[in-house]
């Protein structure tokens, strides 16, 4: 690919400056408004361009890569995770994959702490009361919530974003335990003061706040299911600010709504945008639209990750952030 001006297709606008950057570099299609590509249009892309840039939006299945030009040698995902994409089918056809892991790991821990509190302190209800003019004043028994110190935190998933809301529960005083695939080493668990668990059973049904943050693959998919979600504490919280399919939606909508959990924050959802209505309806849950890495210092960097791949690909090397298949 040396010397040639590569054909990149964005399939969604990104930053101001992203944009301006992808121009000055490659022969770049922009996307005129933000709206995610048809199939067809996918298809297109991938038959004509050198590199496409996708989000956690576009589902790069087999069929897809199977139309694709001679000439689509690498996907610059915008994004740390790359399940809409079919890595080692990519990989058969000498398709490349790279991604943006790391970027985001900072503003996503923010929005889980945030998510935290405002289930356990409240806050949306206490901003419907005000915005609904229905306050009348202060009383010592209204809008009572609980305190987040002293609680047991619970992290499914210990990876970047894990070990950084570990770090944040602490200094909140928060005692952390986790459950993940690997154990951490021995001097990663004592800075962190965290407690492995090895059954994730055993680790939820002592935990008074749980928080996804694994991927979702094949093994995680409904990780927390209804038989697992039962084992949770009645007066225990939920987070998930990782992928909606990890947990399974309708019996946490059930048990919420028969009260055997104290209340969730989901920043993701099992079916995209498609939320269960009945979830929509309770006033102990706080849904997010996706905003876990919705910073714009955050998109930028992400941005800037994919002209690094994109350039260093360019260049005849190999992409810093290239995923592959043992990686997921």
């Amino acid at each position: 690919m040396q010397g040639k001006r590569l054909s990149v297709v964005v399939t969604r606008r990104l930053p101001d400056v992203v944009e301006t950057r992808l121009s000055e570099l490659f022969n770049v299609s922009l996307r005129d408004d933000d709206t995610p590509m048809t199939r067809e249009e996918l298809a297109e892309a991938m038959r004509t361009a050198d590199v496409l840039v996708p989000t956690i939006t576009d589902n790069i299945d087999a069929a897809l890569l199977a139309g694709s030009g001679e000439n689509m040698r690498l996907i610059a995902q915008y994004g740390a995770g790359v399940d809409n994409i079919d890595v080692s089918t990519a990989r058969q056809r000498g398709i490349q994959v790279s991604n943006t892991p790391g970027v985001t790991t900072d503003d996503t821990a923010d929005m889980a702490m945030a998510l935290m509190l405002a289930v356990t302190r409240r806050i949306p209800e206490g901003l419907r009361v005000m915005q609904d003019g229905s306050w009348t004043g202060w009383s010592p028994t209204a809008m009572l919530g609980g305190r987040i110190g002293g609680r047991r935190l619970g992290i499914l998933g210990m990876g970047r974003i894990g070990r950084a809301v570990a770090q944040r529960a602490a200094a909140f005083g928060m005692q952390v335990h986790y459950h993940n695939r690997k154990r951490l080493r021995p001097e990663q668990e004592e800075a962190l003061d965290a407690t492995y668990w090895e059954s994730l059973d055993q680790m939820v049904s002592r935990m008074d706040v749980v928080m996804v943050s694994c991927p979702h693959t094949p093994s995680t998919f409904h990780l927390m299911n209804a038989r697992r979600l039962k084992l949770m504490k009645p007066e225990a919280v939920l987070v998930n600010v990782s992928r909606g399919e990890v947990v399974d939606e309708n019996a946490l909508t059930r048990m919420l709504r028969a009260g055997e959990l104290a209340g969730a924050g989901l920043d993701v959802f099992e079916n995209a945008h498609d939320i269960n209505p009945r979830l929509k309806e309770l006033p102990n849950v706080v849904l997010l639209p996706h905003m876990g890495s919705a910073t714009l210092e955050g998109r930028i960097e992400m941005g800037e990750k994919v002209i690094i791949n994109i350039k260093t690909f360019a260049d005849g090397h190999r992409p810093p952030d290239l995923v592959v298949p043992s990686m997921l």
